[in-house]
Parts: structure tokens; sequence; C-alpha cells
């Protein structure tokens, strides 16, 4: 007796569904061995805001701390066209920089994360996504003729850079006339800066203080 043996063969999946099995496949493969994060190297990362995986840009210069970064969290299509538009709609634009904890971050971001995003979910970011402000503040500097010097005061955060501004604006007033006289071989003014969020420590507090005292303070703790 002959006895014939069939095969059976399944049919290959249609390209959209190829497409999902790769995107899952890649998703996957990218949560179990994620790309490690270097501070310092300026990349986007992955980051968790709740169950969700979002895309945050770093912020050049203050992406090397240890424990605390300074990040804006963006639409996962950034650069492309419609990732404004789309940002816009579920609540990733106009946040500004934000203090994020290193040990929020998965890692870089690669595309495969897309699909933990709440936008990927057609979810708005929520209003707290675990982040607190970390935007801008006000230096001031004592500097030597030849360049050298260092920072005698740091004032932030400031939540708009034109409060920053503001204050640079008041501080230099107050120095108008002696800023080459503050302090004997050095030149003394204030600017607007960023807030370099893994040194939050060392800054003042300016909401609801005289700067101008902070000011004179710090220079009578200056020896001569």
């Amino acid at each position: 007796m002959i006895r014939r043996m069939f095969r059976r063969y399944a049919p290959a999946p249609a390209p959209e569904d190829q497409a999902v099995v790769d995107a899952i496949r890649a998703l996957i493969a990218a949560v179990r061995d994620p790309e490690l994060w270097t501070p310092g190297r300026a990349q986007d990362i992955a980051v968790r805001v709740g169950p969700f995986i979002e895309r945050a840009h770093t912020r050049p210069g203050d992406d090397h701390g240890t424990d605390m970064i300074a990040v804006a969290l963006v639409h996962p299509d950034t650069p492309h066209a419609a990732a404004y538009l789309h940002g816009r709609q579920f609540g990733y634009t106009d946040r500004g920089w934000l203090r994020c904890k290193t040990t929020a971050i998965l890692g870089v971001w690669q595309s495969a994360y897309t699909m933990l995003t709440h936008a990927a979910a057609g979810l708005s970011l929520p209003d707290d996504v675990g982040m607190t402000p970390a935007h801008y503040a006000v230096h001031v500097e004592a500097r030597r003729s030849d360049g050298t010097g260092y920072t005698l005061l740091r004032l932030g955060p400031y939540t708009q850079t034109w409060l920053a501004s503001h204050d640079a604006d008041r501080l230099n007033t107050e120095l108008e006339g002696r800023a080459a006289t503050v302090i004997p071989g050095f030149t003394v003014t204030a600017k607007d800066a960023l807030f370099d969020v893994s040194d939050h420590e060392s800054y003042a507090d300016p909401h609801g203080t005289d700067i101008a005292a902070l000011l004179a303070d710090a220079v009578t703790g200056v020896s001569p």
C-alpha cells in the first residue's frame, strides 16, 4: 500500500501583516536589549513616562549628569514635517526643558519604541509627566582681562527666558559704572544662560528674593 505524504504550507503573510510582525520583533529586541545611553553624546533617548516610552532630546552641554539631565519631550516622528503638528495635538510641544532622572532612561532612542508612545496610542501626554521644569538661569561672572575667572552667583531656574533676561539687566544696572571695581582685578557682569540641571544645587532661587541683596552677599563673600 502506498501512502502519500502531504505537507501543509501556510500562506505567506500579506505585506502589511509582515510589516506589523517585523515591527513587533524589532520592538521586542529593542526593549530586551536597549542600546546603552552614554552621557555627553547629545543623543535622543527613550525615557519612561508612566507605562509609556517617549522620545526626548537632550540639551547640549547639559546631558552629562549622572543623576539628572535636561530633556525636551518630542513627538516620535521628529524631524518629519507632520511631527510638529502632531506634537501640538498630543501635547509634546511648549513644555520646554524638563529635569529627567537618569534612572528613567531606557537607552538611546530607536524607532521601534514608537509603538509604546502616547502618540501611537492616540493619547495626549499627561499634564504631569513626572519631570519638573529645567529652563533658564542668570550667571553673574567675574572675569580677568585675559578671560579667565569664575561664576560668582547662579540664579535659577526661570520658566521663561525673558524673566532671566529681565533679572540679568537689573543686576547689570546695579553694577553699572562699577563693574570693574566690585572685585579688584575682575570685571563683574550678569548674563542670562541655560539652567544647568545637573548642577542645580549651586543655584539660588530668585523667586520672591531680593536678587540685588544676593549679589551683594556674593560679592561680600569674596576675599580681596
